[in-house]
């Protein structure tokens, strides 16, 4: 090579204007990125709400209940000691017998009466209840009456009575009462319980019984004859 091909390719000139266009290109291409990024939008994302926090209840434990048995709480039996006994309708002497339970005959207690006095019964061979008195030595029990439900009568008995029409003074059982004279008017009257009951004549000698009757609720039952065998109607 000659030094005149070398001196003319380092053109002092050429140099300068080469590094003029390299620069133009290189502003360009930074002022284009400039310009792309600024041409892209900026979307402001909201920051995230924490997570709601689910309280999560925790079961309670559950309870274990003590259900009575058949044999929790012992059975009530009632038994007919020394003599029968009168099975009512309802809880009072007042009340009609409708049964019996004799002697030697065991039972179990369904309920009593609010004061204690009376329990009622399933009537042996039968489907219906009824109401004894445990207020005699003739009835014995055996458990708890406080265990058993309390019942009260749904209605009344209705009362009954008998009436004497003789002149003669009468002695009345199983109440031991003396029903007096029709001269004794209006006394001559008395309120009995429903039941069998016996009068005797108390002014004749062997006090003779003169009448021997079944009492039922409602009734009014009259005495015409004396111990004598006189025959009067009531005035």
């Amino acid at each position: 090579m000659n030094r005149q091909g070398v001196n003319r390719s380092l053109n002092p000139f050429r140099v300068f204007a080469a590094f003029l266009s390299l620069g133009l290109i290189v502003q360009a291409c930074a002022q284009a990125k400039v310009d792309s990024s600024a041409a892209t939008p900026t979307v402001s994302l909201p920051s995230p709400s924490p997570s709601p926090t689910v309280a999560f209840k925790t079961a309670a434990p559950t309870a274990t209940l003590a259900l009575p048995t058949s044999t929790s709480v012992p059975a009530v039996t009632l038994e007919a000691v020394g003599g029968n006994l009168f099975i009512r309708r309802g809880p009072d002497m007042a009340f009609n017998p409708i049964g019996a339970l004799y002697k030697g005959t065991r039972v179990k207690v369904l309920a009593r009466d609010v004061l204690g006095k009376w329990v009622q019964i399933q009537i042996p061979d039968s489907d219906k209840t009824g109401w004894v008195s445990v207020q005699t030595s003739f009835s014995r029990i055996e458990g708890s009456l406080d265990a058993l439900p309390q019942l009260s009568p749904s209605e009344w008995p209705l009362p009954a009575y008998l009436r004497n029409c003789t002149h003669h003074s009468m002695y009345v059982m199983p109440e031991e009462a003396i029903l007096p004279s029709a001269l004794e008017k209006p006394d001559n009257e008395i309120w009995v319980y429903p039941g069998v009951h016996q009068v005797y004549d108390i002014e004749v000698s062997g006090d003779p019984e003169v009448l021997e009757v079944t009492v039922k609720e409602g009734d009014l039952i009259e005495v015409h004859e004396d111990g004598l065998g006189e025959w009067r109607k009531c005035p």
